[in-house]
């Protein structure tokens, strides 16, 4: 569990097809009818746990964030996933909260789940802000499964099939990955050890699967619910990219001259590049947080 000063976390779990959706909800004290709500949607493999230093620099607001079905405690759920089916998770974690409509704030793979969101359900979202994702990647057209999971996620695909002999070893595994050298904190270890689950034989493994994660990323980079979405988007939508990629590598996931043609084909997409982060650090940081919730407040001012 994770409890932030600004809030009382709790969680609940809510019937969708196929079984039910872990969700983390971090209620502002004295809230009331006028408090204002965030729903938080995580990236490919992460979890609701990717969002603490985001909702502790939010005082005053109630924030919502699921474990995607495939991933965290809600790797248990039976049948297909894809942009559709999180779509109508969100929708069906609205409905058990009694939130009619919300600002909705999308990282990674969960800021294409976001656009497709306020596709099928656009009265259900205030607004977007999506975070180092939600445009089309710049990918080779006729890639196998194999090659594209490879090619967008490299070493975070290949540690889905990875097993360890404890969590203090899986942590010892990530004090090596690149994004994280000099961003090493209490809450990255509680986020980390919550995604490990026993794989039967004494050993862990990740909560999210490697077909699970193929199915997404297939999904979100060649099928049509994305560029459906996009071609009707009407919400006002706010995009942060960050410079580099999950390796702590440049360009990061949006190469400027890709990046700029994305603007012109999306012009009602307003963009500010954010120097300094990584695609994890972004949202996993003090620093990063800073800049995210600061644009949270700013679209929830503006609703």
């Amino acid at each position: 569990m994770d409890r932030t000063v600004s809030h009382d976390y709790r969680e609940i779990d809510v019937p969708v097809d196929g079984g039910s959706l872990h969700v983390g909800v971090w209620d502002a004290p004295h809230a009331g009818a006028d408090t204002p709500t965030v729903l938080l949607v995580h990236g490919v493999t992460a979890s609701h746990l990717a969002w603490p230093f985001v909702v502790e620099r939010l005082p005053g607001v109630r924030v919502v964030a699921p474990d995607l079905r495939g991933r965290g405690r809600s790797n248990g759920i039976e049948g297909a996933a894809g942009m559709a089916a999180h779509a109508g998770d969100l929708a069906a974690v609205l409905d058990a909260l009694g939130i009619e409509h919300t600002l909705v704030v999308g990282h990674s793979m969960g800021a294409f789940v976001s656009v497709v969101f306020a596709h099928l359900h656009p009265e259900r979202v205030a607004r977007l802000v999506l975070v180092d994702g939600g445009l089309p990647l710049d990918v080779p057209a006729g890639l196998s499964t194999d090659e594209l999971v490879a090619g967008i996620l490299g070493p975070t695909a290949a540690r889905l099939s990875m097993r360890f002999a404890s969590p203090a070893e899986y942590l010892d595994f990530w004090r090596a990955h690149p994004a994280f050298a000099g961003a090493w904190t209490p809450e990255l270890e509680r986020y980390l050890a919550y995604d490990l689950v026993p794989d039967g034989d004494g050993a862990f493994r990740p909560a999210t699967s490697y077909a699970t994660t193929a199915d997404d990323t297939v999904d979100m980079n060649t099928g049509t619910a994305l560029p459906d979405a996009l071609a009707g988007l009407r919400h006002p939508t706010r995009l942060l990219t960050v410079p580099r990629g999950l390796q702590d590598e440049p360009p990061g996931l949006y190469a400027p001259e890709h990046l700029e043609r994305l603007l012109g084909e999306y012009p009602g997409v307003r963009h500010e590049r954010i120097d300094g982060f990584n695609h994890y650090t972004i949202v996993m940081s003090p620093a990063g947080a800073d800049v995210v919730s600061a644009v949270v407040r700013q679209e929830l001012a503006a609703t």
